[in-house]
């Protein structure tokens, strides 16, 4: 009979944090990151807005993840948007990974965003905090 392992087996549990950022994380110390849940306003012309802005948006997102900044991030669409062609997704809002001094320069960040700035984004709606990842992020790029 084959018996399962449990991982405090392996691993004491009071160590398997440390063994599991030892194993998964540099030893250069990192900011902390922080979610940003952006759902788009509801309205009729808030997909209109979201298209006229996006190529600025998108370079501005281009520079903060080149500095390091915005470490992950996307639009949600809708579920039949999926196998739609490309001028027919629907997006209703982003979801933004960004590693910040604290969650007042990520809200900076934020509020500095085109979509914030044009009301793409729901500003009664946007959560910004802090998250705990358990995986690891893409590199900078260099």
């Amino acid at each position: 009979m084959t018996r399962a392992l449990k991982i405090s087996h392996i691993i004491p549990q009071r160590s398997i944090y440390s063994y599991i950022h030892k194993r998964t994380m540099s030893s250069t110390p990192s900011l902390p990151k922080f979610i940003v849940w952006a759902p788009d306003y509801t309205d009729e012309g808030a997909l209109q807005r979201r298209l006229a802005v996006r190529p600025t948006h998108l370079e501005n997102i281009k520079k903060l993840v080149s500095q390091g900044t915005l470490r992950l991030g996307g639009g949600f669409m809708t579920p039949e948007s999926v196998d739609a062609a490309a001028a027919d997704k629907k997006f209703l809002g982003s979801c933004i990974i960004f590693e910040g001094e604290n969650i007042d320069v990520v809200r900076k960040l934020v509020e500095e965003d085109i979509y914030y700035k044009t009301n793409v984004w729901d500003k009664e709606k946007l959560v910004i905090l802090p998250i705990a990842l358990a995986t690891a992020l893409p590199p900078v790029p260099s």
